[in-house]
C-alpha cells in the first residue's frame, strides 16, 4: 500500500472514525474537538490562553519562539511525556503538547497548568491524517522539532514534517510484535514513514530490533521515561495518611478494563461482610466505565463507596469505586499490595511502573505484551509476580497481606527496581541537544 491509497482509505473510513470518537465523547465525557478547526489543521492555540482559538493567519504571531513540539496521544502516553516535557519547559523552551483524546488533553493541562497559565505551554488537537490538514498545522505551529511519544506514526503527517524541514524523533518508542505485524499489512506507506524519522529511542533493545524489521534505518536504547516519573509527594502524603485513618489493609485493583471488573467482582463476593477485612480499591481505566463498575458492584451486593462522593468507607465496605481522575499516585500510596490489570484480558496489560514508584508490591495477569519486558525484569527483580486470573490475583494478594515479611520484600524490591532503571529523560535530552540549541 502506498500512501496516496492509504490516504484514499484513511477519507473513506473517516465517518466511521467520526461516530465512533462522538459515542466515545458521550460515554466517556469531556470536549473532544471532532470537527473543531483544529482537528483539520486550520487553528492553533494562542499564547496563554489554552481555550481560545486564533486563526492559521494569525497563528504563528502567537509564539514567541519556535516550540518543541511534542504529541502524546492519550492519558498513558501524556503522564509517560511528564518528565521529557518538564526538562524541556526547565530550559525555558516553549512547547507545544497535542492529544488525539480529550483525557490526555485533560491530563496535560493539569500537570502542567502553571506553564499553560504563564504561557510556555499550549495545547492542541493533533490534527486528522489528511495531507491539508497536517500540511497546515506545521505551517501554522511552525515547530523547531516534532517528538512523538511511545508509537504515534502518522504517514501524511511524517510526509508534511519533512516537507516542511520539520525533524522528527520518536523517542520512549515500543513495539510490540503486534504492532509489527500491523506494520507489515501496511506495507510500504509504514516502511517510508518510519525510515522518514530523523531520531528514534527505544525503550529496550528487543523495541529497536522490532523497529529495525519494520523498517526503521538506524536507532537506538534510551529506555523508559516513565521511569523517570515523579509521584506528587502532596498526593502520596494524602494516600498515606488516608490509609492509616482507614487502619485496614487495602489493595488496589488498578487500571481494569473492559471484561475484567466482573471476574474482580466475583472474587471479592466471598469477603462480603467480613468485618475489618481488606478494602479494594476498584479503579477503572477509563472514565466512560466508572457507571459500568458501579452497576456491577450494585448487583452482586457488594458494599461500597464511591472517592467521587468523599464518603468514608465503613468497617463493613468491601470496596471503594475509584471513579475519580489523576489520583492514581493517591491510590498506590494508600495501598499495600497493588493488582495492575489490563492484563487479565487480551489488552495488553498497564503502567506497573508507577505502583513500583510507590514501593507497592505488584500483580499482574497473564497478558502484559504492552509493557512485556517492564513486567518480566520486575518478576525476575521479585518486585512483581503474575497470577493467571482475577481470582488468583486476589488470591495472592490476601497471601501477601498474610505474611508482613514477603510484602516487605516485595516493596523493597520495587523500589530498588525503579531506581535502578532512571536516566531515560537525560538520555533523551542529550540525543535532542541539537535541536533545542
Amino acid at each position: 500500500m502506498n500512501r496516496a491509497v492509504y490516504t484514499l482509505g484513511l477519507r473513506a473510513l473517516a465517518p466511521l472514525v467520526w461516530l465512533w470518537m462522538a459515542r466515545r465523547a458521550k460515554r466517556a465525557g469531556g470536549e473532544w474537538g471532532i470537527f473543531s478547526p483544529e482537528r483539520f489543521g486550520r487553528a492553533a492555540p494562542a499564547r496563554g490562553t489554552p481555550g481560545r482559538i486564533v486563526s492559521d493567519r494569525d497563528a504563528p504571531q502567537a509564539w514567541d519562539a519556535a516550540p518543541v513540539w511534542v504529541h502524546a496521544v492519550s492519558l498513558g502516553e501524556t503522564r509517560a511525556a511528564q518528565p521529557l516535557l518538564q526538562a524541556l519547559l526547565d530550559r525555558g523552551l516553549p512547547v507545544l503538547l497535542t492529544h488525539i483524546t480529550a483525557t490526555g488533553r485533560a491530563e496535560g493541562a493539569r500537570l502542567f497548568a502553571d506553564a499553560i497559565a504563564r504561557g510556555q505551554l499550549r495545547q492542541a488537537w493533533l490534527p486528522y491524517d489528511f495531507p491539508g490538514a497536517t500540511r497546515r498545522f506545521l505551517a501554522a505551529a511552525k515547530p523547531r522539532c516534532g517528538i512523538l511519544i511511545e508509537r504515534e506514526i502518522w504517514p501524511n503527517l511524517l510526509a508534511a514534517a519533512r516537507r516542511a524541514h520539520v525533524p522528527m524523533a520518536l523517542v520512549s518508542a515500543r513495539f510490540s510484535e503486534s504492532s509489527l505485524r500491523q506494520a507489515g499489512r501496511l506495507g510500504a506507506v509504514m516502511r517510508e514513514a518510519l525510515a522518514g524519522l530523523d531520531l528514534v529511542l527505544a525503550q529496550t533493545a528487543a523495541d529497536a530490533e522490532r523497529l529495525a524489521r519494520a523498517g526503521v534505518p538506524r536507532s537506538s536504547v534510551s529506555g523508559n521515561l516513565k521511569f523517570d516519573l515523579s509521584l506528587p509527594q502532596d498526593r502520596v502524603r494524602e494516600g498515606q495518611a488516608w490509609r492509616t485513618r482507614l487502619g485496614r489493609p487495602v489493595v488496589a485493583l488498578a487500571s481494569t478494563r473492559e471484561g475484567e471488573d466482573g471476574p474482580f467482582i466475583d472474587a471479592l463476593k466471598r469477603l462480603a461482610g467480613t468485618p475489618g477485612g481488606p478494602l479494594f480499591l476498584l479503579i477503572p481505566r477509563h472514565p466512560q466505565r466508572f457507571e459500568e463498575a458501579a452497576a456491577l458492584l450494585e448487583q452482586a451486593g457488594l458494599a461500597y463507596v464511591r472517592r467521587s462522593t468523599g464518603q468514608a468507607p465503613e468497617a463493613r465496605t468491601t470496596v471503594l469505586l475509584g471513579d475519580t481522575l489523576g489520583e492514581m499516585a493517591f491510590y498506590y500510596a494508600a495501598a499495600d499490595v497493588a493488582v495492575v490489570a489490563g492484563s487479565f484480558a487480551p489488552l495488553g496489560g498497564q503502567n506497573l511502573i508507577e505502583a513500583c514508584a510507590a514501593g507497592v508490591p505488584v500483580i499482574v495477569g497473564p497478558h502484559t505484551f504492552n509493557f512485556q519486558q517492564a513486567a518480566n525484569d520486575a518478576i525476575e527483580a521479585g518486585a512483581a509476580q503474575r497470577q493467571a486470573d482475577p481470582a488468583q490475583a486476589v488470591a495472592a494478594a490476601l497471601a501477601l497481606l498474610a505474611d508482613p515479611g514477603a510484602r516487605q520484600a516485595a516493596s523493597d524490591a520495587a523500589r530498588a527496581w525503579f531506581a535502578s532503571h532512571a536516566g531515560a529523560t537525560a538520555r533523551t535530552m542529550e540525543a535532542l541537544a541539537p535541536w533545542l540549541r
